[in-house]
């Protein structure tokens, strides 16, 4: 007997060892300070970077508040031609302090009458839109992950150490892209799922739980590839944007700079270009919403147990106020004239129809507004890429404006209060 309580003992003793050191390896996957930046805020503000100003003043404060009013003055007028294509003569000071939201600083040097720096400029979205003309709704994708690959020395890097590449995505101002980035901050149990390999996992049930866990409708995977010719010097990096879960192709190009220290710099101008790549691709309808990572479960209204909703009974009242009694008809009624029918009542029914690009919902506004009976028709939310909602007011109820679409060609799914149109082939 003492011999099998030594033997459990020593069975207890090891497995007690093996998971002490299971645990420690899974704590270690995810140790690390050195892993996870927190993307910026990002507003819908209009942004000017690169602002680039060199004053003199009485003192260090004097020359630098200078700086940020001579840089407000330039983002200006940088803003203004790039929204309109020709120069104007700018806005007085006091007028700009009451548009700009931020300054934001790249790089300045502060010497004791002269501020040298490389400024960016915010400016409110709505106070500079309605002066520039360009307020109003504006279109954006469905919100798409961002998986930030960077090669360099021969190997794929994410989210396992922090990276420049990773930085620089978590510095990018998205607010006045069309393009909705979902960037995740790599920490913690991220480290784990959104890896290089994942990239090349084309299995929509794996992908449909990454992108449910972020909030999004789709990915998209830009990707650097660094070449240093030696430590310290030239870097040529070749920038690819890539989307969905098949690692789809769409452009590449190819930037470099004079030495290492200037590789940020490098990879913020990428992003940039990046950013606009997807939007084109977005206008052009490449960049759109893969169908398979969308579940969408159809159900019958005939299957439908009314007996777990709360449908008031809509039986004709014998009695009451305001209910007159219908006569019926006799010869007398019948020499009096022709009955005037009574006009259908108007409702108002969400519509969601498949919205690949700018020109789909314009169409798809125009093919509904030709139905009779159809008073209004306007897209309520938009979704580039995916499935938007248009508001239709229509006189007549919901049963008879899905046949007056089907009578169009269009594929017809009636729910409650709403309808779901697609053309065939979609």
């Amino acid at each position: 007997m003492s011999f099998l309580t030594d033997f459990r003992i020593k069975i207890a003793a090891i497995v007690t060892v093996v998971t002490m050191f299971a645990g420690t390896v899974v704590y270690a996957q995810l140790e690390g300070t050195e892993r996870g930046v927190a993307p910026l805020a990002s507003t819908g503000d209009f942004e000017v970077t690169g602002v680039e100003v060199d004053i003199r003043g009485d003192n260090a404060a004097d020359a630098r508040k200078k700086g940020w009013e001579e840089a407000q003055r330039k983002a200006w007028k940088m803003l203004y031609k790039r929204t309109h294509g020709t120069e104007t003569d700018g806005l007085a000071d006091g007028k700009l302090n009451t548009i700009v939201s931020a300054i934001i600083v790249e790089q300045e040097q502060i010497g004791p009458k002269r501020y040298i720096a490389t400024l960016g400029v915010m400016f409110d979205r709505a106070r500079a839109g309605s002066i520039l003309g360009v307020g109003g709704r504006r279109l954006r994708s469905p919100p798409l992950l961002v998986l930030p690959i960077m090669w360099s020395g021969g190997s794929p890097q994410v989210f396992e150490h922090r990276t420049e590449w990773q930085k620089a995505w978590a510095r990018f101002s998205s607010g006045d892209s069309v393009i909705d980035y979902v960037r995740p901050y790599g920490s913690d149990s991220e480290s784990l799922v959104l890896t290089a390999g994942q990239a090349e996992r084309p299995s929509r049930r794996w992908w449909r739980n990454i992108l449910d866990q972020f909030g999004a409708a789709d990915v998209i995977i830009p990707i650097v590839r660094l070449t240093y010719e030696y430590p310290g010097g030239p870097v040529t990096g070749r920038f690819t944007a890539r989307y969905g879960p098949d690692n789809r192709y769409i452009d590449s190009f190819t930037l470099k700079v004079g030495r290492s220290d200037d590789i940020p710099k490098m990879l913020d101008q990428g992003i940039a270009r990046l950013d606009n790549i997807y939007a084109s691709a977005l206008t052009r309808g490449i960049l759109k919403t893969d169908k398979s990572l969308v579940i969408e479960d159809p159900f019958n209204l005939d299957e439908l147990d009314l007996e777990d909703f709360d449908i008031a009974d809509e039986e004709p009242l014998e009695t009451g106020e305001g209910v007159s009694p219908v006569a019926p008809a006799g010869p007398d009624s019948a020499g009096s004239g022709s009955e005037t029918p009574a006009a259908a009542a108007v409702s108002t029914i969400s519509l969601q129809f498949d919205t690949p690009d700018v020109g789909a919902v314009s169409r798809g506004e125009s093919a509904v507004r030709s139905i009779p009976g159809v008073t209004g028709a306007s897209t309520s939310s938009l979704a580039l890429g995916g499935v938007s909602v248009m508001s239709v007011t229509y006189r007549g109820d919901i049963a008879t404006l899905a046949q007056a679409l089907r009578a169009q060609g269009w594929q017809v799914q009636q729910g409650a209060g709403a309808l779901r149109i697609s053309r065939s082939g979609q």
